[in-house]
């Protein structure tokens, strides 16, 4: 398995990526990534992505991700019948691994159904056969600092704000506070991302 890649961004699309490998160029190696990863990326600049390949009868698909842990995410949603590469993409687009575990966990349909290609019942079966899988994680294990954010990102798209709205009032917020943004009552930090949209 192709596990990382690193070098010079020379295309971007919505969903993927071309990175120029090797320190002489000439290799472009294309790599479909969630379209919240590919809005972060520069062209020019270094990348470095943790990938997957997805061996199919009629094509080699490499996929890449900003974290090893979002490339298991995409990896375990896989193992839902019915979840092939390109929905597991469109899931984490929408949210990261720690949104979606937190969803998975609570049972949050609503949330899940926004993700294109899933459906009512590819929720249901994603729920019931990852529940147990992401319960015992989905809290635990992720940082105070994603724990706070996919709080407020779930409140604030429920409200009807975008992905994108949500994500640049909570980097503002995140940035007034520093280091402490998660010690803040997640109520006070959410009054305060609506603050934020309320001037854009």
């Amino acid at each position: 398995m192709i596990a990382s890649i690193s070098g010079t961004v020379k295309q971007i699309s919505l969903t993927s990526v071309v990175i120029e490998v090797g320190s002489t160029g000439g290799i472009g190696m294309l790599v479909h990534v969630p379209s919240s990863l590919a809005a972060t990326l520069v062209l020019g600049k270094n990348a470095e992505l943790a990938t997957t390949l997805v061996v199919r009868e009629d094509a080699l698909t490499l996929y890449g991700f900003e974290s090893s842990h979002a490339r298991d995410f995409f990896e375990l949603l896989q193992t839902v019948s019915g979840i092939g590469p390109k929905v597991a993409q469109s899931a984490l687009s929408m949210m990261n691994e720690v949104e979606l575990s937190t969803a998975i966990a609570s049972g949050d349909n609503l949330a899940l159904e926004r993700i294109p290609g899933l459906g009512k019942k590819g929720v249901q079966r994603l729920i019931l056969e990852l529940k147990e899988k992401v319960g015992s994680t989905s809290h635990s294990h992720a940082p105070a600092a994603q724990l706070w954010r996919a709080s407020i990102t779930e409140a604030l798209i429920n409200l009807g704000y975008s992905q994108r709205e949500s994500d640049k009032a909570i980097d503002v917020v995140a940035s007034e506070f520093g280091a402490q943004v998660s010690a803040q009552p997640v109520a006070e930090l959410l009054k305060l991302a609506l603050q934020q949209l309320g001037r854009s």
